[in-house]
């Protein structure tokens, strides 16, 4: 159940978002065996003067990823190269312009499912990757 969210830009079209959204979520199912129906992200439009990214594009990216604790080394590094890997190819942006950020509160700090701790809830998947 990652939360996602993405700054970019304003001004980018509804299919280059789309393919940013898209882009991530493929590399969460394939690297740290999320559901592919477990889609939770945002993303969020800044106005130039608002988002400051010295010696980056216009297209610079910072994606946060919130998620269960418990994921490898090996897993979040997959992920990172996975995720820049995706948005090079669509909707092109440079290696060097995307930033990935994980955060891992621990299971006890998630309020899900009717508002229980999901350290006391079968989450339906392995967190440990």
């Amino acid at each position: 159940m990652p939360l996602v969210r993405i700054e970019i830009e304003k001004g980018n079209s509804v299919e280059y978002k789309k393919a940013i959204l898209d882009g991530v979520h493929s590399a969460l199912v394939e690297c740290i065996s999320i559901p592919d129906h477990d889609r939770r992200q945002r993303c969020y439009e800044l106005d130039p003067v608002n988002f400051e990214h010295d010696g980056r594009s216009s297209q610079y990216t910072i994606i946060e990823i919130t998620m269960f604790k418990g994921r490898s080394y090996e897993a979040k590094k997959a992920l990172y190269s996975a995720i820049v890997r995706n948005l090079e190819l669509k909707p092109g942006i440079p290696g060097n312009d995307i930033t990935i950020i994980i955060h891992e509160p621990t299971l006890e700090n998630w309020g899900i499912r009717g508002g229980k701790p999901a350290s006391e809830v079968d989450l339906g998947f392995n967190v440990q990757v």
